[in-house]
């Protein structure tokens, strides 16, 4: 028996024995294995909250028929540098990175690229998309629409959802991309869930309980909502997010959504793709490093400066050369689940 801390396992090893485990379940190969690379991507980057704790609640959407695991993929609009995809609640990831590619492509040949995704499942880490726009040469940007979560405007429970955001930024060859990750809560509902997991103490202005009241139980606070960073900011910028895809796309807004036994459905996503070459910036990777580096000289007085997303790369480095980490708890869900994983 291994502790709650010391469980590892490589991530090619890991990524094989989700793929296997989505395939019993009629999941195809080539879509099982992107599943899996990303789904497991979030651990390996020191994510645990999105990971491969998502795996259960979608091998029970594929077998209750509430997420597709062999889906009818549909193009409903190609506009020029627009495109509109219908993911048919296949597989979250495999859809969401099929539409950011779509993006990028079309960036190749206008400038910018558009695509937004209807009807899709949790796509896991917003991160993998953004991610995989820099390294593909753009600016890319996504953001979703999500199941009811958080608190905001005075209202008791949850009226809206955390809806997140990513912007990855490329660099020049051989260097990591600067990716910004984050929900508009204050905290996303997976990281409560894995700090209650680990025994952590929340800080306050994480949530609220069932009343609507202030709260640092993490129990709490899943059973209530959790809070808008920076209150209205936050809340207004979840709202817009609502509106950039729900109702850009005629799909459900965060009220109509509904959410199973952890995995939600019919979420619109929207991602782009903006081509550097096309704004004829001259040495833009050079420009990027001398501003990183004026940062790393003036904004450590306290601490040392980390770029968005640095500290997941050193996680990623630490456990490419250990093993992916995984919490005990998790280990027995995915047993459970049917996951080899010894």
């Amino acid at each position: 028996m291994t502790s709650e801390q010391d469980f590892r396992i490589p991530y090619p090893q890991l990524v094989e024995a989700l793929s296997t485990a989505m395939q019993a379940h009629g999941l195809a190969p080539e879509l099982a294995d992107i599943e899996a690379q990303i789904m497991a991507e979030a651990d390996l980057h020191g994510v645990p909250s999105h990971g491969v704790r998502m795996l259960p609640a979608l091998l029970r959407g594929f077998d209750e028929g509430r997420a597709h695991a062999r889906p009818e993929l549909r193009w409903e609009r190609d506009f020029g540098a627009i495109c509109v995809l219908d993911g048919d609640n296949g597989p979250g990831r495999y859809v969401a990175l099929t539409a950011m590619q779509a993006a990028v492509e079309r960036a190749s040949r206008f400038g910018v690229g558009v695509c937004l995704a209807k009807r899709t499942t949790h796509w896991g880490r917003a991160h993998a998309y953004a991610l995989r726009a820099a390294q593909a040469g753009c600016i890319g940007l996504c953001t979703t629409n999500a199941i009811q979560t958080m608190a905001a405007w005075g209202a008791r429970g949850a009226v809206i959802g955390n809806n997140p955001i990513a912007i990855g930024v490329p660099r020049a060859a051989g260097l990591a991309p600067v990716v910004l990750d984050l929900a508009m809560s204050q905290a996303a509902v997976g990281k409560v869930t894995t700090w209650l997991r680990e025994g952590r103490s929340l800080p306050e202005g994480w949530g609220v309980d069932a009343e609507g009241k202030p709260s640092t139980d993490a129990r709490a606070i899943l059973s209530g909502a959790v809070s808008p960073m920076g209150g209205h900011k936050g809340a207004g910028l979840a709202l817009m997010m609502e509106f950039l895809t729900a109702a850009l796309g005629g799909g459900l807004f965060c009220s109509e959504m509904r959410a199973t036994k952890g995995l939600e459905t019919d979420a619109s996503k929207l991602f782009l793709a903006f081509n550097i070459e096309a704004f004829g910036a001259p040495d833009f990777h050079a420009e990027v490093e001398r501003y990183l580096d004026y940062l790393r000289t003036e904004a450590s007085f306290r601490e040392a400066f980390l770029f968005p997303g640095e500290r997941g790369w050193q996680d990623c480095a630490r456990n490419e050369a250990l093993g992916v980490p995984l919490h005990a708890e998790i280990v027995d869900q995915l047993r459970q689940a049917g996951v080899v994983l010894d």
